[in-house]
């Protein structure tokens, strides 16, 4: 589990068939062969590592489902070790399961701030909610705006000089996790309604 706080903005070194090199140096302190690290907010397990990189072995299905599948080198990535029992959770439960990408549509200046426009497929958009929690390339953030097929979020100036966010483009495929609860409580209700529907008196 993650809680969608990046510690680092890593590097991708190379990407050989499901064989993953990350550059990068904070996060290697106290980690341990066969950790999690979320990349881009994929949970992936360590296989091998040295004071200046890390190496992952990735499925198929992880590619086709997230940005890793186009990730070249030098490209910037975000980094987050795993939660501890101890440690505080300052942003929500990621699960590090990404569920699909979705598109950048703008960034527009607001003051300080910049406000992110993101457009995802309609069938992951519902579970997208006005003030819940929704985590973009492992980066947990809340959503401020929503209409019928974009979402938008707002970046303070902490989060856009310490993640990869701002480095990115219009048209470009962002990770994205979906707020669990909300797919739990979904869950819930339809077993509920297919348990009324079949009930007979």
């Amino acid at each position: 589990m993650f809680t969608g706080i990046i510690e680092e903005v890593g590097t991708v070194r190379s990407r050989v068939g499901g064989e993953l090199v990350i550059e990068c140096s904070e996060i290697n302190e106290d980690t341990q062969l066969g950790d999690s690290i979320a990349i881009n907010g994929v949970d992936l397990t360590v296989r091998s590592m040295d004071d200046h990189s890390m190496t992952f072995d990735v499925m198929p299905e992880t590619f086709r489902r997230s940005n890793l599948g186009d990730s070249q080198a030098g490209d910037r990535v975000n980094l987050e070790r795993s939660v501890r029992p101890m440690d505080r959770l300052s942003g929500h439960i990621v699960r590090g399961v990404v569920e699909t990408t979705c598109e950048l549509v703008s960034m527009t200046p607001e003051a300080d701030a910049l406000i992110v426009r993101y457009r995802p497929d309609p069938d992951y958009l519902q579970y997208v909610l006005m003030k819940g929690p929704v985590c973009l390339d492992g980066a947990s953030l809340t959503v401020m705006a929503k209409d019928e097929d974009t979402f938008s979020v707002s970046l303070v100036q902490y989060t856009q000089e310490h993640t990869n966010l701002t480095s990115r483009k219009p048209g470009d495929s962002i990770n994205l996790e979906t707020d669990i609860i909300a797919r739990y409580i979904e869950q819930l209700l339809d077993a509920r309604s297919a348990g009324s529907t079949g009930s007979t008196s």
